[in-house]
């Protein structure tokens, strides 16, 4: 049943009833009669807007016009809701193609200042290279000179020189490092594919055991032997912290020591020539003759104590690291620091430093449980290996170049794909297990750990074929010998020891 005004006899939007004749009005026509008349239309009543009662309805539905319900009519009526809507349609594809027109000009401009910043940026390191190629050529002319033609100058009181001005990576160091790293991936790769013929087997190197022990050659005022390398050319000759020598072949003292008075953190040997590096917490890097005993070359590179040295392919540049949070490439001949850098974001000292067999980048551990990865031509970190829970202790890049492993004071050792950039294996040692050295053999077959204890892992498989129990301290550092013949081993316990069949 539907409501029908009484005044207008259709359809009222606000319906209400008058109480005085019951009748039903709309609102707005009864409230514009009350105001003039004051009487209900019906009967001629007194009645006042506030007797008016509100019927409460659901919205009413308002019969179509008389003029509306004829085909004609109704034809019209759907043509100008056509109408309507095609208007609306065409109204927002003209605000969709404006749309449009300023998003794409938005991408035009947005590409356009990234090549304006690319190339920016391009230039301020060309004028930084620049800067850093005149300065050293600018100031340091004499001593540079000097230097090639007094390659082991001395002070006035017999000591050496210590030299640490920065001298920048020129395009002919860089294009020297690049050549070399040419070659060096040539020869891996041909490498590569064959494992050396006289390189021992798996099975046989389960059989060693350990042939020589050199117990007490370090003073007892000394923690005990720090660091153990052999020399590239000639694995007889092994050089340990305190910068004793000798010769493993029969086992035999060179000589003593150079004359060092505190002990060392690390050691390395120049193959191509006599000579040999050191490092110790008191910030310098010594270069020292094998035949004459006697330091020839000091450089400071760093402020704080050295953590890391590792020699160039090249055989010509030397990579440290420090805790000053500095890593360093220093020229060997004359002994100046080429370029230092360190990451700013990260503020945390470097661990340990290593060079990729190639050459070009190298690795770094710091005390915040971070592996980064150096370009050394652009001096740029590229990437970064978190996964370790404590500082990481030892870096060594694999032969084939395609596998660090790492080792810190969380008592796991990690193996990483330099390929895919991700951890492939992760070897889960004992508590507490202390790793000191990694080491892999010059085919890239077995891997040494050092630490609470000595074990060797062949690699692809990640299995453990030896593990050696003998120093009463921790091992220090550890050494394959040619084709895996023999490993050498040092330790806090301050005893040298060989192990073969």
């Amino acid at each position: 049943m539907s409501l029908v005004c009484a005044i207008c006899n259709e359809v009222p939007e606000h319906p209400c009833v008058s109480p005085v004749s019951n009748q039903v009005f709309e609102r707005r026509l009864i409230e514009k009669y009350i105001a003039e008349n004051g009487t209900d239309p019906m009967n001629g009543q007194p009645l006042s807007e506030e007797q008016l009662i509100d019927i409460k309805v659901s919205h009413p539905i308002r019969p179509k016009a008389p003029s509306a319900t004829s085909i004609p009519a109704i034809l019209k009526s759907l043509q100008d809701e056509w109408d309507a809507v095609m208007l609306h349609s065409f109204t927002l594809r003209q605000q969709l193609q404006t749309t449009r027109q300023e998003l794409s000009h938005a991408l035009y401009q947005h590409d356009a200042a990234c090549r304006v910043i690319a190339r920016l940026t391009k230039e301020v390191t060309a004028a930084r290279e620049a800067l850093a190629t005149l300065k050293p050529q600018a100031g340091l002319v004499a001593p540079q000179a000097i230097a090639a033609s007094q390659p082991t100058a001395v002070g006035a009181g017999g000591e050496p020189m210590e030299i640490n001005e920065q001298v920048g990576m020129t395009p002919e160091i860089i294009q020297k490092l690049q050549d070399k790293a040419t070659i060096l991936t040539t020869e891996r790769k041909k490498r590569g594919k064959t494992v050396p013929e006289d390189l021992v087997r798996a099975e046989d190197l389960g059989k060693y055991h350990q042939v020589a022990s050199h117990v007490g050659l370090h003073s007892a005022s000394v923690p005990g032997i720090l660091a153990l390398d052999l020399c590239p050319s000639d694995t007889s000759k092994v050089l340990t912290g305190t910068l004793f020598l000798f010769r493993s072949g029969s086992l035999k003292l060179m000589f003593l020591e150079f004359g060092v008075k505190s002990f060392l953190s690390l050691c390395l040997f120049l193959p191509s020539q006599s000579v040999v590096f050191s490092a110790s917490p008191d910030s310098t890097i010594r270069v020292w003759s094998v035949t004459g005993g006697n330091c020839v070359q000091v450089v400071r590179a760093h402020e704080a104590g050295v953590t890391g040295l590792s020699l160039h392919a090249t055989g010509d540049y030397l990579l440290s690291s420090s805790e000053d949070q500095y890593w360093a490439f220093s020229d060997i001949q004359t002994g100046r620091v080429l370029t230092k850098v360190t990451d700013e974001s990260a503020g945390c000292a470097l661990t340990c430093a290593q060079f990729h067999p190639d050459g070009l980048i190298f690795g770094t551990g710091t005390a915040d449980s971070q592996i980064k990865i150096w370009d050394l031509k652009e001096r740029t970190n590229v990437a970064n290996f978190p996964g370790h829970s404590g500082p990481v202790t030892s870096i060594a890049f694999s032969e084939n170049g395609y596998y660090l492993a790492t080792g810190a004071q969380d008592s796991s050792l990690k193996l990483w794909d330099l390929r895919k950039l991700k951890n492939f294996k992760t070897i889960t040692l004992d508590n507490n297990y202390e790793v000191k050295s990694l080491v892999f053999d010059q085919s890239g077959t077995y891997l040494a750990v050092g630490g609470s204890d000595i074990r060797v892992y062949i690699c692809k498989q990640w299995s453990e074929v030896l593990n050696f129990t003998d120093h009463t301290g921790l091992v220090t550092g550890v050494s394959f010998g040619d084709n895996a013949r023999f490993l050498s081993s040092a330790g806090m316990d301050r005893s040298l020891k060989f192990y073969s069949l």
